[in-house]
């Protein structure tokens, strides 16, 4: 089936911004609370919110197979379950609808009334129900740097680092959405030079510069993907901060991994990009040596995304700072590899599971995807425009995330995650 939203000439007769991230090749999917207090499935373009619960309603997408209330629940669940042609159908019917020369929404008030909002007017939400969430490992330069930091530079990476992509099952229950903010964790932690581990707020809170994708229903238990196949499932990416307070992470990592350090939070953008608003921006990996074992190994062709990813730091009452600037198309393993290797052993995969890419970090000190690398453990500082310093993130800033492709045609982007960190929580006095 052809991917109409995909051609660069295409028009909207919704006012689209210069370089907005949300032209009309876009159409990402994402749930939100309208004016009205419903919440809905949505997409967007420009500045536009676009209610497909009332599209649905009001008769526009007519000859597609869809229940009543596909687009009248809370979560994307249901919507991502359908599959990869529904997927396009509803796309390309929505690429049509809002096309220029399409008079059919354009000049009916009464529907635009009930169909458009503009994005002041609504409250993103979560837009999947995350059954499960695997965290990968899948940054060369990343992996390189921490273990050339806390181990033998010469032997940075692990014996099994060039052969699996690495990865560890962490918890959905604390994936929020950008604007939610969170919390610094409590947690044991062994200071340099002491016997006994201490309890108390980590003092070292950090962001991961990640990018994730969220499934549709995969495979049955005991049914492996083929790592040829395993895009197919794919419904799109978002935007991710997997927040981590490096000095529990120390602490409690051996043998099992990351725990308490990890699970306090991870923050996601609103808007799921599908994979196949991405494909004009397709790109090659870099090259694998040692060549993976056969059910590891892709076809030759573009098999990554050139997608530009940069961070900011906001003080509270401040100005923001970018400090760093980085490309999904440095991961060394790709997402089909990882959705292979997740279900090479049967693991069964669900609409609405997410998977995230690991720490995205790039050759050279200004693309580096975390406060550890960029700081070197803590023994650099990092210049913020307003003067001050940081090593790590402290109380009441923000971070922000945003990414976007460009090509000589168009640009297609994902908005933004933005989180607050908070001091740590504070139990109300009993009266």
């Amino acid at each position: 089936m052809p991917i109409k939203t995909n051609d660069p000439n295409k028009k909207t007769w919704i006012p689209v911004p210069a370089n907005s991230d949300f032209p009309i090749q876009n159409i990402p999917f994402g749930v939100f609370l309208t004016r009205d207090d419903v919440i809905t499935i949505g997409t967007r373009i420009g500045n536009h919110a676009i209610d497909l619960g009332a599209l649905h309603q009001l008769g526009y997408f007519k000859d597609i197979p869809l229940t009543d209330d596909i687009f009248l629940q809370d979560t994307l669940n249901d919507f991502i379950s359908d599959g990869q042609k529904t997927w396009r159908l509803v796309r390309n019917r929505i690429s049509e609808i809002f096309d220029t020369d399409n008079a059919s929404l354009r000049d009916n008030e009464e529907h635009k009334k009930v169909v458009l909002f503009t994005m002041e007017e609504i409250e993103m939400q979560l837009p999947v129900q995350i059954g499960d969430y695997t965290d990968f490992y899948s940054s060369k330069e990343h992996a390189t740097n921490v273990g050339t930091m806390f181990r033998d530079p010469n032997n940075a990476l692990l014996p099994n680092w060039l052969h699996i992509p690495v990865g560890y099952h962490g918890r959905s229950s604390s994936i929020v959405t950008s604007g939610t903010p969170v919390r610094r964790p409590m947690g044991q932690t062994m200071p340099a030079g002491a016997e006994t581990p201490v309890f108390g707020p980590s003092k070292l809170v950090d962001f991961e510069l990640e990018m994730a994708f969220i499934t549709t229903d995969a495979n049955v238990l005991g049914e492996p993907i083929p790592v040829d196949e395993a895009e197919d499932y794919i419904f799109g990416m978002v935007l991710f901060n997997d927040w981590s307070a490096r000095d529990i992470q120390k602490w409690e990592y051996v043998p099992l991994g990351p725990f308490l350090a990890k699970n306090f939070a991870s923050s996601i953008s609103p808007w799921i990009v599908t994979m196949d608003a991405l494909q004009p921006f397709k790109v090659e990996s870099p090259e694998q040596e040692p060549k993976p074992l056969p059910y590891l190994l892709q076809e030759e062709g573009n098999k990554s995304y050139d997608i530009h990813l940069e961070v900011d730091i906001l003080p509270e009452n401040s100005t923001p700072t970018t400090v760093t600037k980085s490309n999904f198309k440095y991961m060394y393993w790709t997402m089909s590899q990882q959705l292979a290797h997740h279900t090479i052993n049967g693991c069964n995969v669900n609409s609405g599971d997410m998977m995230g890419s690991g720490t995205i970090s790039g050759p050279t000190p200004d693309s580096y995807g975390s406060m550890l690398e960029l700081s070197w453990g803590g023994k650099q500082e990092v210049k913020l425009n307003d003067g001050a310093t940081r090593k790590f993130i402290e109380d009441n800033d923000t971070v922000i995330i945003k990414g976007y492709c460009l090509n000589d045609n168009i640009r297609i982007g994902f908005g933004e995650v933005s989180t607050k960190l908070l001091p740590v929580y504070q139990p109300k006095k009993k009266q």
